[in-house]
């Protein structure tokens, strides 16, 4: 469960809880968690998926990562579009969106971080950081 940013909760707390709500400057990144104990780097978790600990820190993307994962989607929408995960360079996996041809991106492209927030769907959207050489053979 996540918390509004407006709540009494995280307002008592502060940011040393791990509460994801990105303010000022830093709404164009991506912001994830690191948990105090191990040094797993995670996104959107209330536990550390390697030693259970609680004690996350929030920290800022540097916004590069390589696509693992994608696939094209035709429902829902009158042209195609693609939903990647991305391995970030910080170890971390987080969907989004890659811009460009949907059929044109593949697994282990270099992409860098455009949009923290797509407006329509809300997820995260990336850019090529290469043009891939297959696309011209």
């Amino acid at each position: 469960m996540y918390h509004h940013p407006g709540s009494v909760a995280q307002q008592a707390a502060g940011s040393a809880t791990g509460l994801l709500a990105p303010k000022g400057p830093d709404s164009d990144a991506i912001l994830f968690q690191r948990c105090t104990w191990c040094g797993t780097a995670m996104f959107h978790r209330l536990l550390c998926p390697v030693c259970r600990g609680s004690e996350l820190r929030t920290e800022r993307s540097e916004g590069t990562g390589t696509v693992r994962h994608s696939t094209v989607v035709h429902r829902n929408t009158p042209a195609a579009r693609n939903v990647s995960l991305i391995e970030m360079s910080e170890g971390f996996v987080v969907r989004g969106r890659v811009m460009g041809p949907p059929i044109g991106i593949h697994s282990g492209d270099r992409v860098r971080l455009s949009t923290a927030k797509d407006p329509v769907r809300g997820e995260p959207v990336f850019q090529l950081l290469d043009e891939p050489y297959r696309a011209w053979s």
